[in-house]
């Protein structure tokens, strides 16, 4: 709380503190004080055996309270850094809310016992939880800052997100900014230099503040960035507003955070503050600074500490007395030790929350809801004439669907649209939604998948329904760390309070006669994998549509796999099946009943399932063919009721045989249905080798309809 105390200094001019009053220039000497006294007690916290990790935010503290002048608590938004820690004191976080985080509390407001400490979060402050990887935040922030753009220009979006799931916490203001901070090591990662050409390329309202204490845990600072500074590596970015202070001086800080952030609200574009500061402490407590920092060096790190430089600041500018410093560090000290105490005796998370947030808990997509007939139109299309079809129906119905990635407009130079056709996608996939929607909601993106997922989870966790497309599923593989990392797990770490419900829609597989390596792969598997996301491949123009408009209003992540080879086959058409069709997730479809062999199996691989089964019945053999739709979940339910009946079971999928995704189906089926089956479970698919381009090579490598026609042979014969 702010301490009152009479100033030695009888008339006392805030103009020689930048416009700050006493009360304000106490207060953040108070929480520098505050912030520093936690970290201490959370490293004796650990040696004691009472708390897990520590990560400490000593030295930054000074350019923290400078911050948490200029920036709105509830109003701005915070992707926030381990070290933020003032930062967050001065936004309204408690330190009994910090240390109920240290022990892992039931009630920590950031993660709920699921994250370690100083992984802030706070929901009523607009502070996103974050994760432990470095360097993901900065594309999130640029996502979130284009939330702020996109719904300052369609107020519809905003108040369909307020009424959507966590819509309490969906919030916007005309002039918000959106901080988002890191050290210097942070900004090695590609996706800081991707945040900034998207933050200028957009003039994004995005205060970008680089906390340089000159390593990056062991690494120094030359080693890690070109020429030694991050400020002047970038100086060539258009729009960027860029400047540097002294971190320890909480005044030369806040004259230059006040100054970029003014930038920042008058919408001139992104802003950029490189601030000096001190890790006096180190990295973490797995890390031991005196391995790597001389004597020398650990000197001049506590000549510059900005707690003892700050407080005899005040005493000497006649601000406070030293009884009066005396007394406000001792009310610190003693706030501390009663947070402790009542963090220690929190309650514990249950075991039974575990599995709590995963997945949505006020949207089933699995559910009887989605269950909605079709009401058929119109000439029979294919799947990629379906595609857009559904997205132009959501978004019709939903201001908040924004579609983007690589060359899905029109064209993005508007003005060319009057003499040319436009694109719409490699595919033809998104053709006609940008001439129809507009270019704030279908434009094209940077060719950099993790810009593309990064920037999607940053709207999503706005209240946004970003549908994001990856031209091809093999160069899906820099996004995997915003997905696996950062969308998928948003809602768990966050014990509920923020979410991630992204689709991405990818195009993916083989039988192209030419698309080799890099054009003709699946790998579906590593993200079934992967808790939290829900993985889609129809088989049908039918199928594509109506989960695609389930995916849409599901409120999880959708990894949305469209097979290439069945964009425009004839045998998969359908009439369009209306605006409100949609099936549910974990529904298989029986496409063929038989009673002999079952056949589970998806995408590509029905077609060829059926083909055979057309072939053995004049053997006499019935084949029944299950196409499970949805990866993630799967009809488990359809699975057993095929196995029971037929006894005999193949496991087709397109990916390589050993550690695919019908390796988990076929072990499943062995450990529950063991009593069922009359002959082993088999498994039919590709080779454990890549795709080739030469067509006659991805012919043997591919299964084909011959390989189901052999297996289902033996296993008749069994």
């Amino acid at each position: 709380m702010p301490v009152e105390t009479r100033a030695r200094t009888p008339n006392f001019d805030a103009s020689r503190y930048h416009g700050l009053s006493r009360d304000q220039l106490i207060q953040m000497y108070r929480t520098m004080y505050l912030s520093r006294r936690l970290d201490d007690r959370e490293v004796q916290l650990k040696r004691q055996h009472k708390i897990y990790f520590q990560i400490s935010g000593a030295g930054h503290e000074a350019v923290l309270v400078a911050a948490g002048q200029t920036l709105r608590p509830a109003h701005d938004w915070v992707f926030a850094y381990y070290r933020d820690r003032a930062l967050i004191l001065s936004l309204g976080v408690t330190p009994y809310e910090m240390l109920l985080q240290s022990v892992g509390a039931k009630d920590d407001p950031a993660s709920g016992g699921r994250q370690m400490p100083s992984h802030w979060g706070q929901p009523r402050l607009n502070i996103v939880a974050r994760s432990s990887t470095a360097g993901m935040q900065w594309l999130q922030a640029a996502g979130a800052a284009e939330a702020s753009l996109y719904f300052a220009e369609y107020p519809q979006a905003l108040e369909q997100a307020k009424q959507a799931p966590l819509g309490q916490w969906v919030g916007h203001h005309a002039d918000e900014i959106v901080y988002v901070s890191g050290g210097d090591g942070m900004t090695s990662e590609g996706e800081f230099f991707e945040t900034l050409n998207t933050a200028c390329l957009g003039r994004l309202p995005v205060l970008f503040l680089i906390e340089d204490n000159a390593y990056a845990i062991s690494v120094p600072v030359e080693v890690q960035t070109a020429g030694g500074s991050i400020s002047k590596l970038v100086r060539g970015f258009p729009a960027l507003h860029i400047a540097e202070c002294d971190g320890t001086d909480p005044l030369e800080s806040y004259e230059v955070l006040q100054k970029a952030v003014a930038y920042c609200r008058a919408r001139k574009g992104p802003a950029l503050v490189h601030a000096h500061v001190i890790r006096p402490y180190s990295h973490s407590l797995s890390d031991d600074e005196k391995l790597y920092k001389s004597p020398q060096e650990r000197e001049e790190e506590a000549r510059r500490d900005p707690i003892p430089k700050f407080g005899l600041f005040l005493v000497r500018e006649g601000i406070l007395g030293e009884k009066e410093l005396e007394t406000i560090e001792g009310a610190v000290d003693r706030e501390i030790i009663e947070a402790t105490d009542r963090a220690l005796a929190a309650e514990l998370p249950a075991k039974e929350s575990i599995a709590r947030w995963v997945y949505s808990p006020d949207v089933d997509p699995t559910s009887a809801t989605f269950e909605v007939a079709p009401s058929f139109s119109g000439e029979p299309k294919t799947m990629v004439e379906m595609v857009p079809l559904t997205l132009a129906d959501e978004m019709e119905r939903d201001a908040r669907v924004v579609v983007f990635g690589e060359d899905v407009a029109d064209c993005s130079r508007e003005e060319n649209l009057k003499v040319v056709k436009g694109k719409g996608g490699v595919f033809k996939a998104t053709a006609g939604l940008q001439t129809r929607f507009g270019s704030h909601r279908v434009f094209n993106t940077p060719l950099a998948e993790a810009n593309i997922v990064g920037r999607a989870v940053g709207m999503a966790l706005r209240g946004m329904k970003p549908v994001a497309e990856i031209q091809f599923f093999d160069y899906i593989w820099p996004a995997m760390m915003q997905i696996r990392d950062e969308m998928v797990v948003t809602r768990w770490r966050s014990a509920g309070v923020f979410k991630a419900p992204v689709v991405i829609r990818a195009a993916i597989g083989g039988y192209l006669t030419g698309g080799g390596i890099y054009h003709s792969q699946c790998g579906e598997v590593l993200f079934t994998h992967q808790p939290g996301l829900r993985v889609v491949m129809p088989a049908t123009a039918l199928d594509l549509c109506g989960l695609l408009r389930t995916a849409i209003r599901s409120d999880d992540p959708v990894l949305f796999l469209e097979h290439k080879h069945l964009y425009r086959q004839p045998y998969n058409r359908s009439p369009y099946p209306g605006p409100d069709f949609t099936i549910p997730f974990g529904k298989a479809q029986v496409v063929r009943e038989g009673s002999d062999v079952s056949i589970i199996t998806f995408g590509a691989l029905v077609h060829r399932a059926e083909v055979a089964a057309n072939e053995l019945q004049h053997e006499g053999i019935s084949l029944e063919i299950v196409d499970l739709r949805t990866l993630s979940p799967y009809d488990w339910e359809a699975i057993a009721r095929s196995v029971t009946k037929t006894s005999r079971v193949i496991v087709a999928y397109e990916d390589m045989r050993s550690w695919g995704y019908g390796a988990e189906i076929a072990a499943r089926i062995s450990d529950e249905l063991f009593e069922d089956l009359d002959a082993p479970v088999r498994r039919v698919a590709a080779m454990d080798t890549f795709c080739a381009y030469q067509p006659m090579l991805e012919d043997v490598i591919l299964p084909q309809t011959q390989d189901i026609v052999a297996a289902v042979r033996e296993l008749a014969d069994f």
